[in-house]
């Protein structure tokens, strides 16, 4: 049984980083723990770290220790294999991965990258090392400059090498095809290699191949003078500026690096305001040559601008700077979401996830994960994708998740708010963003304006509401979202980071309304503890519910927590365990247990019983020795507000938990409420649960 993958590439720049990116969201959805481990890396200066380890470890949160996670650099390497020592190399390596299949359900290996002194040896010394970790191999090349003969016979030289030394080969990809030629690699691989070898073919995306300004900084040794805050940005195109600029203007093109003289004001300033103007595109940097600073006065100015992409200044003149620029090949790394999310889900979009995941997954890991949760969350979310509205476009949280959103490539957006000041918050915070793919609505200029209106009015008359009123309703965004659900041009909505929950939720229980079969719209959260994953409800909305209200909201959660893939077992949360409590509270839960146990005989519930006994196995089974729930809860029902909300809170801040929620429940459509201290990450964690919901109405 395999509990490893090791990743070989064919050539250098093979593109092997979002096969890694990819292979890692598989497995962490799959697998309760995942390590990650390269053998050999290229050397890194005193006091810092490798990039792609970095990358890795922080991205998808690994418990591993830098210096855990690699055996040796590449220069000691070389000194050992001239010295005759490789056997003591492969010693460490050795020593260092069975550290971490000790600790991990899984590993990913990662070989070599072809680069700098000692490529010679390199595909023999991924074998050896394949071969001696005793794990099968995936094996990755690059179409880049290749032809379809070339690409087949280097891709089958590995191959042919890996099988003589007798490692399983598990799946060949070819990556950095052009789109047009995916099918025609992919037959010709399936022809070439045996059948039992997976076959996944990747294009080439540009985006992933254009530097950022924070990678040119770092190969040009550039001082930044403004924008620090945005040298994410990717660089698209570039171009010298040395003409006049009304010549240069026309030069420009989307993602622009500026590359020009630092005393040619006029070409800094008019690249400023053209990225500022809608008649011009967007410009990512501007690179000033000869280490020539602006003058104060042209600084002072450059200062006062509203948006300020980053301008840095370099040594050197302006070709010889341009070739180096030409030269760069862009990296991955940690702080750069956008790249790596495009990476994953470029990825998935191209490869036969559910055929891979076979091959690799060999065992089955107990439980759910919080990681496996949140995977598992996104993965049902892209099987049928929904429509969410966002109603709070002002917001810069709700602008950056949309941003994260359009990478994953999980749902379809509209966002309720102005496009020419969504766009101008778009430039201020240096993030990338495809309008092209967004819906931007104002309200009163919308086609639908008048009739959502007159559809409110319609339902809300005999309440004394006059179409006036129902025009200014409409001119709300949170009315005007919830509309947009009520009428199918939306499956769901996520609300409230700028709004109470009030303001969120009063339109839908208006006119959206609680199901048939449910009298109270409640809320739960998903707690993802350390190594599980339980429901909490209900935490943010009924302050007192009664014993057939909690009943309700039981029955409901359970359905939610199976509807999210976990196995409910409930528990009745009060002050005492089984009989031996006493009062109103003790038995408005004991009441509301009954009910649920004569509503569905089917459910697994306990209670009334106390939150250790329900959660603790020792206590539990000390406590309630016959309880099928008792020490193993996964969704908790909590008496009434006061008690749910706070536990939730000392849960979440004491344990380090992610809770993900609140996730309303009983309404006809999904409408969900964020919390105005909520983060980018809260945002797109309701909007993935608020498409799952939808899924299922």
């Amino acid at each position: 049984m395999s509990k490893a993958i090791y990743i070989a590439t064919s050539d250098h720049n093979s593109g092997k980083s979002i096969i890694t990116l990819g292979l890692m969201s598989i497995l962490i959805g799959k697998t309760a723990k995942v390590g990650y481990f390269r053998p050999i890396i290229e050397d890194f200066v005193d006091g810092e770290v490798d990039n792609h380890i970095e990358t890795v470890l922080s991205y998808f949160n690994l418990d591993i220790q830098f210096e855990d996670a690699y055996a040796i650099t590449k220069s000691r390497l070389i000194k050992k294999k001239n010295k005759g020592k490789i056997g003591e190399v492969l010693d460490l390596i050795i020593e260092k991965y069975k550290k971490l299949e000790e600790r991990f359900d899984f590993v990913l290996v990662e070989g070599t990258s072809f680069t700098g002194e000692g490529t010679s040896i390199e595909l023999d010394l991924n074998v050896l090392i394949a071969k001696n970790l005793g794990i099968p191999t995936i094996i990755v090349g690059s179409g880049v400059g290749k032809t379809l003969e070339e690409l087949l016979d280097s891709l089958y030289l590995v191959y042919d090498s890996f099988k003589v030394k007798e490692v399983e080969v598990l799946s060949v990809f070819a990556n950095k095809v052009q789109p047009e030629n995916i099918e025609l690699v992919t037959n010709s691989l399936q022809k070439t290699l045996p059948s039992n070898v997976l076959i996944n073919t990747i294009p080439l995306i540009s985006s992933l191949n254009n530097p950022t300004m924070q990678e040119i900084v770092n190969e040009l040794n550039a001082k930044v003078l403004f924008g620090e805050n945005y040298l994410n940005n990717e660089i698209g195109h570039y171009s010298v500026g040395a003409m006049q600029l009304h010549n240069y203007l026309v030069h420009l093109h989307d993602n622009a690096l500026v590359i020009t003289p630092g005393d040619r004001s006029d070409i800094i300033l008019g690249a400023l305001q053209a990225n500022e103007s809608a008649n011009y595109p967007t410009i990512s940097g501007i690179i000033l040559t000869g280490n020539i600073v602006p003058e104060e006065s042209i600084l002072k100015l450059i200062e006062g601008l509203s948006a300020i992409v980053p301008i840095i200044a370099v040594d050197g003149g302006t070709y010889h700077i341009t070739n180096k620029i030409g030269s760069i090949k862009s990296e991955i790394y940690a702080n750069n979401t956008h790249k790596i999310e495009t990476s994953i889900t470029t990825f998935e979009k191209y490869v036969n996830n559910d055929a891979l995941s076979e091959r690799l997954i060999t065992f089955q890991a107990e439980g759910m994960t919080p990681k496996m949760f949140q995977y598992n969350m996104v993965k049902r979310a892209k099987q049928h994708r929904k429509h969410i509205v966002l109603p709070e476009g002002n917001d810069d949280r709700i602008i950056t998740a949309a941003s994260r959103l359009l990478d994953m490539d999980v749902v379809d957006i509209s966002i309720i708010g102005d496009k020419k000041q969504i766009e101008n918050k778009v430039v201020e915070l240096g993030i990338t963003f495809d309008f092209s793919k967004v819906n931007i609505i104002n309200p009163i200029e919308s086609e639908f304006y008048e009739d959502y209106a007159n559809t409110y009015y319609e339902l809300r008359k005999a309440k004394n509401v006059s179409i006036t009123m129902a025009r200014d309703l409409m001119e709300d965004v949170s009315y005007f979202g919830t509309m947009m659900v009520y009428k199918g041009h939306a499956d769901g909505m996520v609300s409230g980071a700028a709004h109470t929950t009030q303001h969120t939720i009063l339109p839908a229980l208006q006119f959206i309304k609680t199901k048939p079969n449910s009298s109270v719209v409640s809320s739960v959260f998903f707690m993802c503890l350390e190594d599980r994953v339980s429901v909490f409800g209900d935490c943010a909305i009924n302050p007192n519910p009664t014993a057939e209200q909690l009943a309700e909201i039981a029955i409901s959660s359970a359905e939610s927590s199976l509807a999210f893939g976990i196995e409910p077992k409930i528990a009745m949360l009060s002050y005492s365990s089984g009989s031996s409590g006493k009062g109103d509270e003790v038995d408005k839960v004991r009441t509301a247990t009954a009910i649920v146990k004569e509503k569905r005989p089917d459910l697994k519930i306990e209670g009334p019983i106390q939150y250790d006994a329900a959660v603790d196995l020792s206590v539990g089974k000390s406590k309630m020795p016959d309880s099928e729930v008792a020490g193993q809860a996964s969704v908790l029902i909590f008496p009434d507000l006061n008690t749910g909300n706070n536990t939730y809170k000392a849960v979440q801040r004491e344990t380090g938990a992610l809770a993900i929620g609140p996730m309303l429940q009983g309404l006809n459509k999904p409408v969900n409420d964020l919390s105005r201290g909520c983060t980018v990450d809260d945002i797109i964690n309701t909007v993935v649960i608020t498409a799952i919901q939808a899924q299922g109405m």
